[in-house]
């Protein structure tokens, strides 16, 4: 009966096409019904949101995704390693676990929940620890969908001017593209390509945690393969040069994956998890966001 009431909400978010609806109703439905933590739609949500990245990139022209990456990724490139550093010091200065720190400091840097799994292993983080800061990093990308757009409206910014801030401010791709489809179109193409632009920074971390901890080998980690697959449908996609009819159908195809995946993402959270939230990690992170938010913002209004 859970399974059944979940496939009609999702039904229900795709015909809204909100994607703040999408992530609250999400919520709603896991908190109302206390789902199980192997319930559906907690384990496919992240597959759901690749699948339509990946669909997206279909869309996108090389010239197109060539000019968004050469303008803003060396501003990006700069913005992730600052942020890392500061994270890790701001945490010394609070006096948090350097592990929890590590976490917290890759997550807000790179991609959120993505980043902090993919460290976790290599530092030997608790799995608690694990737990809070994707926790941490689930709240802030919640109020980041609602709050992004109405400050990039209040700001004026354009589509490309608020897919790149998105891209460089918000943790999580799919707070990205989910922020980035209630302001427009345009927004989502910038946003979505800068951000997995972004999310290649995982590789230098790997390797830089990997060598620090004496560790040859991460078996636990593996690199997101739809970042490629989403260059490859790139290039497929400006290959086949496909007209206005069938880019609408695959941008209609692509939403609702994304909003169904936003759905499974909001059913993700529980009360255990926000029982268990620490106040200096959530401290962490909140002074991290208070930088790089206005940072940010004033690199892409000198860069455009």
């Amino acid at each position: 009966m859970k399974l059944v009431f979940g496939f009609l909400l999702a039904a229900l978010v795709i015909w809204s096409g909100s994607a703040i609806s999408a992530i609250f109703i999400g919520i709603s439905y896991s908190l109302i019904l206390n789902l199980p933590d192997a319930f559906l739609t907690k384990l496919i949500g992240p597959r759901l949101l690749q699948i339509g990245i990946v669909i997206l990139g279909l869309s996108i022209s090389v010239n197109s995704a060539l000019k968004i990456i050469s303008l803003h990724l060396p501003y990006i490139s700069i913005l992730v390693l600052c942020t890392f550093i500061l994270g890790v010091l701001i945490g010394r200065l609070l006096g948090i676990d350097k592990k929890l720190a590590l976490l917290i400091a890759s997550g807000t840097a790179i991609c959120g929940g993505t980043a902090m799994a993919a460290v976790a292993p290599i530092i030997k983080a608790k799995p608690q620890d694990l737990l809070t800061c994707i926790t941490i990093m689930f709240l802030l990308n919640a109020i980041a969908i609602i709050v992004f757009p109405v400050a990039g409206i209040y700001f004026n910014l354009t589509q490309e001017e608020f897919g790149a801030w998105a891209a460089m401010a918000i943790h999580d791709t799919s707070s990205v593209v989910g922020a980035a489809m209630i302001y427009g179109e345009d927004a989502v193409e910038s946003a979505a390509t800068l951000k997995l632009g972004r999310t290649l920074w995982l590789i230098p971390l790997i390797l830089f945690l990997s060598y620090k901890y004496q560790i040859k080998e991460s078996k636990g980690f593996q690199f997101p393969v739809f970042v490629f697959l989403f260059l490859l449908a790139i290039l497929l996609g400006t290959y086949i040069n496909f007209d206005s009819q069938s880019l609408s159908c695959i941008k209609f195809i692509s939403q609702s994956f994304l909003l169904c995946g936003l759905f499974c993402i909001g059913s993700q959270i529980d009360k255990e998890a926000l029982s268990n939230i620490s106040i200096k990690p959530l401290q962490l992170a909140l002074i991290l966001w208070v930088i790089i938010i206005p940072s940010s913002y004033l690199l892409i209004q000198a860069i455009i």
